[in-house]
């Protein structure tokens, strides 16, 4: 087969523009976790420009629905909503089952469903830790124990893990949610060592801070806030390059290396001066209702936010 063609992750509208023409992922099935709303619709409405059979898997089942329906309208693409509990081993089993009886055989799951808890370790209520490891760490290890044998049978196949930047650094406020993402670079790199041969790919993403739901009211530390868009423009870029590491901006991957070289003092400086304290962020805050009542929603009606 051969190789598909090189494209940056960060788009012009140029280049947006001839990938919707000549619409490269012509005939991939690709199935979205989490992907009504946030992150994942962003990606998914990419993929289906870029030519793919899109699965938009969502807990709001509604919303999915919806959301598949108005990507469709735009991008002209095979659209599908379903509902997917990504904590829920039967709720995913019939996701995949409907998705390849419907649209054809999977070629890659973006694991992207994911949620988030801001505060002082000690007053992180046990309720949120459980679920955050339910959805970020379990929900991705359920999809790729679920898709990536059937890959492996066909020697081809790819799973593409949303991650953070979170994945390498922890930032003061987000302890189990940087344990979390910690896990999911583990698993992946171990994952990836098993596969290694067999035609099925692995990928992570490791976007900084997305002006999604997720993380209102944190701050992004010296970088700016990122667009969904250039998170699918990555994704979609990993999709038709598959490698292993991809960060959202690139310099956070020379930042983290650097890290790894320091001594501890510089290293704990460059933490300080780089990584943004979600703490400081939250006592900051003039109106905390907001990211209460999207941590009230994750833990109360079960919506998974990417």
């Amino acid at each position: 087969m051969a190789a598909p063609p090189r494209y940056p992750y960060r788009f012009s509208r140029r280049d947006r523009d001839r990938l919707t023409r000549t619409q490269p992922l012509t005939g991939r099935v690709i199935a979205v976790t989490g992907a009504g709303r946030g992150i994942g619709r962003a990606v998914a409405a990419r993929l289906a420009a870029a030519g793919a059979a899109v699965a938009i898997g969502d807990l709001d089942a509604e919303l999915a629905v919806e959301t598949a329906g108005a990507i469709g309208a735009h991008a002209g693409g095979r659209l599908l909503g379903l509902s997917l509990d990504v904590t829920d081993t039967h709720s995913f089993e019939d996701f995949l089952r409907t998705v390849e009886t419907r649209l054809g055989p999977i070629d890659v799951l973006i694991n992207n469903a994911g949620i988030m808890w801001v505060g002082r370790f000690e007053e992180e209520p046990e309720e949120a830790a459980l679920r955050q490891f339910d959805v970020n760490v379990h929900g991705v290890l359920r999809g790729m124990k679920l898709v990536i044998p059937g890959m492996r049978k066909r020697g081809r196949g790819h799973v593409v893990n949303i991650a953070s930047a979170a994945s390498k650094v922890a930032p003061a406020g987000e302890a189990t949610y940087a344990a979390t993402k910690h896990a999911v670079h583990g698993y992946s790199t171990a994952v990836r060592a098993e596969l290694r041969g067999t035609g099925v790919h692995v990928s992570l993403v490791m976007p900084g801070v997305v002006d999604t739901e997720l993380a209102v009211g944190t701050a992004t530390g010296p970088t700016r806030r990122l667009t969904t868009d250039q998170v699918a423009d990555a994704v979609l870029d990993v999709v038709l390059r598959p490698r292993f590491e991809v960060f959202v901006p690139r310099q956070v991957a020379a930042l983290t290396r650097l890290a790894a070289l320091l001594p501890g003092r510089a290293r704990d400086a460059l933490h300080h001066l780089l990584v943004p304290d979600q703490l400081a962020a939250l006592s900051a805050l003039s109106d905390r209702s907001v990211r209460a009542a999207y941590e009230q929603r994750t833990r109360t009606a079960r919506h998974p936010e990417g």
